[in-house]
């Protein structure tokens, strides 16, 4: 993401929260520009639309999911552990979070239009995510590495929304001890 100017990076941390409390179509530029502290015109100048703005809130959170996840893949050695990884930054993520699920999850349910520029970010996240698990499937030898990374999305995807729809706490440890099983299996 491009350096933000300080007005720009109020809008665009005000905005995320909003959006992901609330939802996208219930918060509106007028609430956003009011929270900010900046005027309406500020805010369109910074962003040029609120659609751009919603491009702008899901590319700074992958940026944030991606770091961690990245970091905590490169801090493993074993195989195994560097698949496995996104499911530990996983049962962090939610533990930090008053969680409403998945903000690209939520998003996509708002986001219609397969042409709003939120839409692009939403599905290069879980692309990103998938192909994470397939290149580090294959550096493990795993066999049919496209086949278990779809399933390893399965379980991420789905801990995901279980833990929020379903309010079960446990879920991303189960999709941890579930992708595991699966790995382990896929290698013997």
């Amino acid at each position: 993401m491009t350096t933000l100017t300080p007005g720009a990076r109020r809008i665009l941390d005000v905005a995320s929260e909003l959006f992901y409390a609330h939802g996208i179509h219930a918060v509106g530029v007028d609430t956003i520009a009011a929270e900010s502290g900046v005027t309406k015109r500020t805010l369109y100048d910074r962003f040029g639309s609120k659609d751009a703005l919603v491009a702008a809130y899901l590319r700074a959170r992958d940026e944030r999911w991606r770091a961690r996840v990245t970091a905590a893949v490169a801090a493993e050695d074993e195989p195994v552990r560097r698949t496995l990884a996104p499911f530990v930054v996983l049962e962090a993520w939610v533990a930090e979070a008053t969680s409403r699920g998945c903000a690209f999850v939520n998003a996509f349910a708002e986001l219609d239009d397969p042409d709003h520029p939120g839409r692009a970010v939403i599905d290069d996240e879980k692309r990103w995510l998938r192909e994470l698990f397939v290149a580090e499937l294959t550096a493990a030898t795993v066999p049919d590495p496209d086949g278990l990374a779809l399933q390893l999305l399965l379980l991420h995807e789905g801990a995901l929304v279980t833990h929020a729809v379903a309010a079960e706490p446990g879920a991303p440890a189960a999709a941890a001890t579930a992708a595991r099983r699966l790995v382990t299996a896929a290698l013997s």
